[in-house]
């Protein structure tokens, strides 16, 4: 799977899974140069966001995707994974509002992950 769309299509879909919720794709490769993607979701708890995190992982290692780089901790209301051209932001409802990450890359394209997206 070298596709980057495909990659994080297949973030949101094993977030959708585990009931992460406000999943969004964010295509930033037109502004960033250190990534291609965003993945946002959100959890109600430090608890899922850990699963979630968890889950992304096992799912991506199955497939020969590995992490560059995990970052935060279950406690900090925010994992970011970094997969390279992907990015998968998993926050607390708390956390995602309080730095909007939506509203910093609000110039991009958007894609609002519902099942069957793919």
């Amino acid at each position: 799977m070298t596709n980057t769309k495909d990659i994080a299509l297949l973030a949101a879909e094993v977030l959708d899974n585990k009931k992460a919720k406000d999943i969004i794709i964010i295509d930033i490769a037109e502004k960033a140069s250190f990534a291609d993607f965003f993945v946002l979701a959100s959890g109600g708890s430090e608890r899922q966001i850990g699963t979630l995190a968890d889950e992304v992982d096992d799912r991506f290692a199955k497939e020969g995707i590995l992490a560059k780089s995990i970052e935060g901790k279950q406690n900090s209301g925010w994992i970011l994974m970094d997969f390279g051209d992907v990015i998968v932001n998993i926050l607390t409802d708390e956390m995602r509002e309080r730095y909007n990450i939506e509203r910093v890359w609000g110039d991009c394209k958007f894609i609002h992950y519902e099942e069957g997206t793919k």
